[in-house]
């Protein structure tokens, strides 16, 4: 009989003790993993921060490459008549500014924001948009008869001649973009003569005006020229 009880406290004893062992022994493994949980977060945000982050290089405004890109999506967006794709590269802040006869003129010529370029289709309101050369007579026109008789008269998308930063040829209206837009580059589309017969008397020319903004260039200017008596 006290055999019988002294083996029962001897396996009293021995289960407190394990207990005891294995109780402290997940306790402590808990701790483990919550202090490698704990580590891991600010060693992962310094793995993160030494991986350089995906940016579009600063534009450069002295490379012609992406100027003439831009350049080239405009006429194709006007030869296209899409004008809520042109809208989209219409400097956001400053519109783009409709020069009929070579010079820019700020009390004349009217400026339209991006959002009336992409409603010009809808737009059958007649404004004035400046002066006829000669006569001084008032361009009185909508805005898609202003973009048919004094932006794209021509196909600039197929222009012969192409200036950057140049005026390829002038008439008797004063060549002011220079003046107009000391912080822009600009793009001349140029035909020197449209019907032979008329040796070189039709010529015209567009000129696309940029200006950076947000690391692009945007549309400030269109300004037409064309042969003037």
């Amino acid at each position: 009989m006290r055999r019988t009880i002294l083996l029962l406290l001897l396996a009293l004893v021995g289960g407190l003790a394990l207990g005891t062992m294995l109780g402290g022994g997940l306790c402590s493994s808990g701790q483990g993993v919550a202090a490698a949980r704990s580590s891991s977060v600010p060693m992962a945000r310094a793995m993160a921060a030494s991986y350089p982050t995906a940016s579009a290089p600063p534009l450069d405004i002295g490379d012609n490459n992406r100027l003439l890109e831009q350049a080239e999506t405009v006429l194709e967006e006007l030869q296209g008549e899409d004008y809520a794709g042109l809208s989209q590269l219409i400097h956001p802040e400053k519109g783009v500014t409709l020069t009929p006869f070579s010079t820019v003129s700020t009390e004349y010529d009217r400026t339209l924001s991006a959002v009336e370029v992409a409603d010009l289709p809808e737009d059958e309101e007649i404004y004035v948009w400046g002066v006829m050369d000669g006569s001084g007579a008032p361009i009185r026109s909508t805005c898609t008869d202003y973009f048919a008789r004094f932006v794209y008269n021509a196909d600039y998308a197929q222009a012969p001649e192409i200036g950057v930063d140049t005026i390829l040829m002038s008439g008797n209206a004063l060549e002011n973009v220079f003046d107009a837009y000391p912080q822009a580059r600009f793009v001349d589309y140029t035909f020197p003569g449209i019907d032979p017969a008329k040796q070189g008397y039709d010529w015209c020319s567009l000129k696309l005006v940029f200006e950076p903004w947000e690391n692009d260039w945007y549309l400030v200017g269109l300004i037409h020229s064309e042969w003037t008596t």
